[in-house]
């Protein structure tokens, strides 16, 4: 465990490692009833279903990843926990109406679009999630205390943890996304890229620093409500040459209706730096070959104002997931990048339950997308699968984002996100990290960082 991002919990940390995964489930889940269902399930520390499903597909959560590989230090590639794993099938253009039924629209316009070359591999099902302890501690408190702000534009009673547990609506639901947990403070580099309809590209490679306000060790719902920061993240565009120096800074708002987000870039061209008021909502993703929105990032980010969100309840689905293999250091960027999607055989699908939210344009807004519809995995709160709808409520593009624990914290978060656009039958990959250096959650991230002159001093260096 990261004695950085625990340590004033260490002694928790420490209990819950001796505790046995089983006993560590049990005693979390008796503090949480399901208003999904108004029985009295037994629920993990989050609010996922403790027990497995029927025929015994999906296992039961007895506390995730508690222990990090023997072959693992910090700094490392994380080895893959479950490499001896084979696929228990694979779903093709032949027999995906056999697996409908697990299926989102997007995942089955996948096969449509490309019949001759999409798969599915599908691995047994791991419920590998894990967080702190303090993050389960907090996140029943949230239970108890988290509302709210009018119109859903905020959150107020709640901090570090899961803010809805048990959610009763779809705005609940889609704020237990943006706020999950990914660690205290983060640095990671990365490279993204954005295939033509031939398959070729051009590599860009950034760096990103991230402060998550809202998960420091020291936050309060009060301050919080306060401040109205919920994270600030920065962004250094490294290659190529032509895009190198160029900066972007975000101060993200929790209520972003009451304060916008704050938003400034540096080009080196330019030698100053200035304020980007439109980079949010459906405006293009900044160097996504306009593939993507800026609401798109992180698969769902900032103000939820301009839609009616609906919880739909839970189904059992095919998802990417333990991504590991995806994310070794052995591969390649060309054994990554297919024509027309990644390679199918470096992906990793498993059933699970996810939460299903549905994003309706409100009638006096304009917006690109119409229509989402959000898969979340029941036990990350991580939006998984994301289908959108254009103007006239036609599906055209579909997300998927592929996640591993990053056990020495532990979190589940993205090591790739996948952004297919069905029209243009076009992807933008964001987050290849194979040739890069590993996630550092242990990095202090000091706040003058993230000031606009900051942007201005580095850019010139």
């Amino acid at each position: 465990m990261n004695t950085h991002i625990n340590f004033s919990c260490s002694i928790c940390t420490v209990l819950c490692l001796i505790i046995s995964p089983a006993a560590l489930a049990t005693t979390a889940a008796q503090t949480l009833d399901s208003k999904e269902t108004g029985k009295a399930l037994k629920l993990t520390p989050i609010g996922a279903q403790q027990s497995g499903n029927a025929d015994g597909s999906i296992p039961a959560w007895s506390g995730g990843i508690l222990t990090v590989p023997k072959n693992y230090k910090t700094g490392d590639f994380h080895p893959d926990p479950f490499a001896e794993d084979v696929p228990i099938y694979t779903v093709t253009e032949e027999n995906f109406d056999q697996y409908g039924h697990l299926l989102s629209d997007g995942q089955k316009a996948m096969f449509d679009t490309y019949p001759a070359t999409f798969a599915m591999m599908v691995y047994p099902t791991r419920r590998s999630a894990s967080y702190p302890e303090n993050i389960y501690q907090w996140s029943k408190q949230n239970d108890a205390n988290a509302e709210l702000l009018p119109d859903g534009n905020g959150i107020r009673g709640a901090a570090i943890g899961v803010p809805f547990p048990t959610p009763e609506n779809g705005l609940e639901a889609i704020w237990n996304h943006i706020v999950r947990f990914r660690g205290e403070n983060v640095k990671r580099s990365g490279t993204m890229a954005i295939p033509t309809e031939s398959g070729q590209y051009t590599m860009i490679q950034t760096q990103e620093q991230v402060k998550f306000i809202y998960a420091q060790n020291d936050a309060s719902p009060e301050q919080l409500t306060d401040q109205n920061i919920l994270f600030k993240f920065k962004q250094d565009v490294i290659q190529p040459a032509r895009l190198a120096g160029s900066s972007l800074l975000v101060h993200e708002t929790l209520d972003q209706t009451y304060e916008p987000r704050q938003s400034w870039s540096y080009e080196p061209g330019k030698r100053r730096v200035k304020r980007e008021p439109s980079v949010a909502y459906d405006t293009p993703g900044r160097m996504s070959d306009g593939l993507r929105t800026s609401d798109d990032f992180d698969m769902y980010n900032g103000a939820p104002n301009k839609f009616q969100w609906t919880l739909k309840g839970k189904k059992e689905m095919l998802i990417p997931y333990n991504s590991y293999k995806l994310h070794s250091d052995k591969l390649s960027d060309e054994d990554i990048l297919f024509i027309g999607h990644i390679n199918p055989e470096l992906v990793r699908y498993e059933k699970h339950r996810v939460w299903v939210v549905e994003a309706n344009l409100k009638p006096e807004y304009y917006h690109t997308y119409s229509k989402r519809v959000y898969y979340l995995d029941e036990d990350s709160w991580q939006i998984v699968v994301a289908d959108l709808y254009d103007d006239s409520e036609t599906l055209f593009r579909v997300a998927m984002a592929h996640s591993i624990n990053y056990y020495e914290v532990p979190t589940v978060w993205t090591t790739l996100d996948v952004f297919h656009d069905l029209n243009a039958r076009r992807y933008v990959a964001v987050g290849l990290d194979n040739q890069e250096q590993v996630c550092d959650f242990s990095v202090t991230l000091d706040d003058r960082t993230f000031v606009p002159n900051a942007l201005r001093i580095e850019g010139r260096r």
